[in-house]
């Protein structure tokens, strides 16, 4: 099992991120504002990051590593998703 796979499936809802980025910033709040207790993984301040962050990239469809959103183990999907999903009411659906 790699990295990532393990990582994301340790808790219900994980969210990789950067802390010096406004979207992850911005994917981490909507969360917190829905009340979510998630797991997140701040790749800039692991001593691992750079190794988490090309797993990420090699693992996901876009070439943005982060935020990605895993909810159950499995790739929810970067910002533009999530944000998506929540406007449609789905993302309550998944939680």
């Amino acid at each position: 099992m790699d990295i990532v796979t393990s990582l994301a499936s340790q808790r219900a809802v994980v969210i990789f991120s950067k802390s010096s980025c406004y979207m992850c910033y911005t994917v981490k709040r909507l969360f917190a504002d829905l009340g979510v207790n998630v797991s997140v993984h701040e790749l800039d301040q692991y001593p691992n990051g750079k190794e988490i962050e090309r797993a990420l990239i090699n693992l996901l469809p876009k070439s943005s590593s982060v935020p990605a959103v895993f909810i159950g183990g499995k790739f929810i999907g970067h910002i533009d998703k999530v944000m998506s999903l929540h406007l449609s009411g789905d993302l309550m659906i998944l939680l």
